[in-house]
């Protein structure tokens, strides 16, 4: 009898405890986030979700104290998914060091629990060596293991192929995401910036084997680039469920009205070295101008616009901000409320102030992009 009752008393003081800590910042009665399917998947992600690419950095414009204040801001807010890359950083994995030990400090402090986070990384560019760039099976499972190690994690949720690698068949790039997938190291796989017809062939590929493809796809989308995400990909939510986890949905910070005035110290195409690309980019910065008068009839801020407008497209999962302190994201998560405001005609005012404004080719990431930025840090011009 009492080996019964002791056990009772454990499973009911257990199940109390649990639901206490699940009952705080994600659930939709506790906080204004929405949460949406990844893909085809039972997995959720809230619509606006944080993510490290150039800021978290000892170097750039977030480091470990400001990491964990803006993560506790984000996680207050409701955001459950963090996004970041083994090629983030002033160096290879250093971004994903300082978020390793952010979240081991909250995890510690018991501000969240590890399972109702959904945190991802990327594989392709780990270090300088001949076999630390590209997707075949060694760098892909090494890469794997040294960012689990960085984040202190035994797991992420999503792991991306941050982009192709010609150089390397499609089958060894299917077989090896799929066995990070049957050891558990990630739940999930999926592309970033690939185009449509290799999204197909990885399909083909997996479904040949009896295989995983990949689930979601991580591209750049804002209301000047929009052609891939729109296009490019249609046929793709037919035939394979694809999700998105949309990167730059301000345009580094050109939809959030950051250059109307100049280039901040503390932005990111200062970080970057970006300042005469944006000198080009007069038009996109006079678009996203123009845009503050609709943001002002509607009550929101500008960026709250541009990513109300990102969310309103049904086939984005989540669309991922950049963060430099914890007030960027209380505004950036108020976009929820201002999509909820959205009319008929909301889509079509917004789109016609930027109507003829062209993609900006110098504002889309690439590799050598963040390799540039690290040369400028470690020379001391950032």
């Amino acid at each position: 009898m009492w080996p019964l009752l002791l056990l009772l008393l454990w499973r009911t003081s257990g199940t109390s405890s649990c639901t206490q800590n699940r009952s705080s910042p994600f659930s939709p009665d506790a906080s204004p986030m929405l949460y949406r399917p990844l893909g085809q998947s039972g997995l959720r992600v809230s619509a606006i979700s944080y993510g490290a690419w150039l800021t978290v950095s000892e170097t750039g414009a977030v480091n470990l104290e400001k990491h964990v204040e803006i993560l506790k801001a984000a996680i207050r807010s409701g955001i459950n998914f963090i996004d970041n890359a083994e090629v983030y950083g002033a160096f290879p994995g250093e971004s994903e060091s300082i978020m390793g030990q952010a979240l081991h400090q909250l995890l510690e402090l018991g501000e969240v629990l590890r399972s109702d986070l959904v945190i991802s990384t990327k594989i392709f560019d780990g270090g300088n060596g001949v076999n630390d760039r590209g997707l075949s099976r060694k760098h892909i499972v090494e890469g794997m293991q040294s960012a689990l190690h960085r984040m202190r994690l035994s797991y992420v949720d999503l792991v991306f192929c941050h982009r192709p690698d010609v150089t390397t068949p499609m089958e060894e790039t299917v077989r090896a995401m799929n066995h990070i997938v049957d050891r558990g190291w990630a739940f999930y796989w999926g592309t970033s910036e690939w185009s449509a017809e290799q999204i197909t062939h990885a399909h083909g590929v997996a479904m040949r084997l009896g295989l995983q493809g990949p689930l979601m796809e991580q591209p750049l989308y804002n209301l000047f680039h929009r052609d891939r995400v729109e296009r490019e990909y249609a046929s793709l939510y037919r035939t394979h469920g694809l999700g998105l986890t949309v990167y730059s949905p301000l345009a580094e910070g050109i939809l959030a009205g950051r250059y109307s005035n100049g280039v901040p110290a503390d932005s990111r195409a200062a970080l970057v070295g970006r300042k005469e690309s944006l000198a080009k980019q007069d038009k996109q910065i006079a678009a996203a101008f123009g845009l503050r008068s609709i943001a002002e009839e509607m009550n929101c801020s500008l960026p709250q616009l541009s990513l109300a407008w990102v969310l309103h497209n049904q086939h984005v999962s989540t669309a991922i901000i950049g963060a430099s302190r914890p007030s960027q994201i209380v505004d950036n998560v108020g976009a929820i409320a201002c999509l909820s405001r959205f009319a008929a005609d909301t889509v079509q005012k917004i789109e016609n102030e930027v109507s003829g404004v062209g993609a900006a080719a110098e504002m889309r990431y690439d590799i050598s992009a963040t390799m540039a930025a690290r040369k400028l840090v470690s020379a001391g011009r950032v």
